[in-house]
C-alpha cells in the first residue's frame, strides 16, 4: 500500500527531556543512548542515524549532527512512545567510503541495545533507521535469531542495494520524500523493499512532500532528511506501530 501524505510542517522543538544511559556490550566500549519517556508506554522506539552513525551524545542528548530522528526525537511522546537515540562508539562508515553496519559486532550491539530496552519496558521493541541507519534495520531484520525479540522496522530514506529477506515476516513500513534527489537512497530503493514482501505480511510504503530543502542533497537539511516534516514521519511511523 502507498499513501502519499502532503504538509505543512509544525515546529519541531529543539529541546527534549530525557536521560543518557549506557547499554554494556562485553568487551567493547559501552553503547551510548538517550531515552525519552512517556508513562506507560506501548512501545519503544530504537532510532539509528544515518552518516557514519555518531552522534556523539551529551548528558541532555544534545548533539551537533542534523538528522530527522534526533531532531524529531521528543515527538513521540504524544502516542505513548518511547524513543531512544542510539549512538555508536566508532564510525560506520557511510554511502561513499563503504560500511560496517552488517558486521557482527554492529550487529551484536544492536541487539544488547534491544535486549536492554526490552527487559527495561517489557513492550514492543521497533527499530527505525534513516539513510544508512536503514541499513542497520535491514541487516539486524535478517538475522532471524537476533531480530527475534523486535516487532518490526521502520525505515526512511532507504539507502540504495538493501535486501530484506522474505525470512523477516514482521510489519514493515518504509518512508520516503517524495522530492527526495540523492542518489544514494532514491525512491525505488523502499519501493523494492515494500513490492518484494509477501502479500501475507504487513507492509506500506508512506511519500511525504513538503518541508524545505538546504545544502547538500544527501544531508540532514535537504528533502532527504525531511527538513521542517519531522512532525509527520513521526506521526506516519507512531501510527503504523500502534495498530500492528
Amino acid at each position: 500500500m502507498k499513501i502519499i501524505i502532503c504538509l505543512i510542517s509544525l515546529f519541531v522543538p529543539a529541546i527534549v527531556f530525557g536521560q543518557l544511559l549506557e547499554v554494556p556490550q562485553t568487551g567493547k566500549a559501552p553503547t551510548k543512548t538517550f531515552l525519552i519517556e512517556t508513562p506507560n508506554p506501548k512501545a519503544v522506539v530504537l532510532l539509528f542515524i544515518g552518516g557514519d552513525g555518531i552522534l556523539d551524545l551529551t548528558s541532555d542528548g544534545s548533539t551537533t549532527k542534523q538528522n530527522p530522528l534526533n531532531r524529531s526525537a521528543g515527538l513521540w511522546q504524544p502516542y505513548g512512545i518511547n524513543s531512544v537515540l542510539v549512538d555508536s562508539p566508532y564510525d560506520l562508515g557511510d554511502a561513499r567510503r563503504g560500511n560496517v553496519r552488517g558486521k557482527s559486532e554492529h550487529l551484536a550491539r544492536v541487539e544488547s541495545v534491544v535486549k536492554y530496552y526490552e527487559n527495561k519496558f517489557n513492550v514492543p521493541i521497533w527499530i527505525f533507521g534513516h539513510s544508512m541507519g536503514t541499513v542497520t534495520a535491514i541487516e539486524f531484520a535478517n538475522q532471524s535469531e537476533k531480530s527475534a525479540s523486535v516487532s518490526g522496522i521502520i525505515i526512511a530514506g532507504t539507502h540504495i542495494g538493501e535486501t530484506l529477506s522474505n525470512n523477516f515476516s514482521k510489519p514493515v513500513l518504509a518512508i520516503h520524500h517524495q522530492k527526495e534527489a540523492c542518489a544514494a537512497t532514491p525512491i525505488s530503493a523502499s519501493e523494492s523493499i515494500i513490492n518484494r514482501r509477501s502479500k501475507e505480511t504487513k507492509s506500506e510504503l508512506v511519500m511525504i512532500d513538503g518541508g524545505e530543502d538546504v545544502g547538500l542533497k544527501c544531508m540532514g537539511l535537504a528533502y532527504h532528511g525531511f527538513n521542517k516534516v519531522e512532525d509527520q514521519v513521526v506521526s506516519a511511523a507512531a501510527k503504523f506501530i500502534l495498530v500492528n
